[in-house]
């Protein structure tokens, strides 16, 4: 049996998807790896042959045409048999104790029939020559048990269930009928969001699972990249908007209302200090028209963003752009 499909989108990724396999590779029989070539230019498609050739009870290779990171996650979940589904970037890597670990913990879970809808890690920020940064969640959710929206703390600002941290159960995944746009960049937003409104059971392990790479100059994270995407990532943003009313999805659940309005805000406050730093007329209208379309589209998220920290990122730029260079040094993100 495979207890974890890990799918890796792949696009140009000679250099760095070999260390990322090996890595996986450590989970044994116990794992099912699937390599999806997004149409690259370079030595991928040879690379993930090798693999799957090597390794047939444990890898597949998928090529297709290009259609970017979401198309390349739809891939994989379309051919995964695991019991549980994780996105890997094939320049990310996992921790082979941690794997262990958490294998072990849903071997438990299958064996008495209590599989959750989501299984959550931690996950590291690192970044070459600088400290590391743990992204943990042990004062947050209750831990090694399992749990559901009403035992769900309350998350700071800097804090959130990223495509890093989660693990869906695989058949719970696959019903919420979630597809990720194509030829899009930050789509592991809606991968982290739209399923969340139909979980009704959690499990986390405070094991340092993941370990996310940043820093290389043409990453999607990277600054300057991010305004020159900037359409994307409101693209993005519109879209989480658009999708559900918290209010209405969540109904009674407080916890889960909470949660949902955490992460639109957050999603505004990048949007809008990104359209800030540009300083461009063209971006600095899209943010004014951002503002405008979450108004329209909830008032209440609109309210709730507006008193909050996204809501200062829209005061003058010379005032929120040095307050974001500050943020910048203490939470030590790209």
């Amino acid at each position: 049996m495979k207890y974890i499909t890990f799918a890796i989108p792949c696009y140009n990724s000679e250099s760095y998807m070999e260390h990322c396999i090996e890595t996986l590779l450590s989970g044994g029989e116990d794992v099912e790896i699937i390599l999806v070539n997004d149409g690259s230019q370079d030595k991928t498609k040879d690379i993930a042959n090798k693999y799957a050739k090597k390794y047939p009870s444990i890898i597949k290779a998928i090529h297709k045409e290009n259609g970017g990171h979401g198309s390349g996650v739809n891939k994989g979940l379309e051919y995964a048999t695991g019991l549980y589904f994780k996105v890997v970037d094939s320049d990310d890597l996992v921790n082979e104790e941690a794997l262990q670990e958490v294998l072990k913990t849903i071997k438990n879970l299958k064996k008495n029939k209590k599989l959750v809808d989501m299984f959550i890690v931690n996950y590291v920020y690192e970044k070459e020559g600088k400290r590391k940064k743990v992204i943990r969640y042990n004062k947050i959710l209750p831990e090694n048990k399992i749990f559901n929206w009403e035992e769900f703390g309350s998350f700071k600002k800097d804090k959130y269930l990223l495509m890093h941290s989660i693990i869906y159960q695989t058949d719970f995944l696959k019903s919420t009928g979630i597809k990720l746009p194509e030829h899009t960049f930050y789509v592991d937003n809606i991968f982290a969001y739209f399923p969340l409104p139909k979980v009704k059971t959690m499990y986390y392990l405070n094991v340092d699972f993941y370990r996310y790479y940043i820093g290389r100059e043409d990453q999607s994270v990277n600054e300057k990249v991010m305004i020159g995407r900037i359409d994307q990532q409101i693209f993005i943003t519109k879209t989480m908007i658009e999708f559900f009313n918290p209010y209405d999805e969540a109904k009674n659940n407080k916890h889960m209302i909470k949660y949902l309005v955490h992460y639109l805000d957050a999603m505004m406050m990048v949007s809008t200090i990104l359209c800030q730093v540009s300083g461009t007329k063209e971006n600095l209208e899209k943010k004014k028209e951002l503002w405008r379309f979450l108004r329209i589209k909830n008032k209440k998220v609109y309210n709730v963003c507006y008193r909050s920290m996204s809501g200062l990122t829209k005061l003058p730029r010379f005032i929120s752009v040095p307050g974001y260079r500050i943020a910048r040094k203490i939470y030590k993100f790209n």
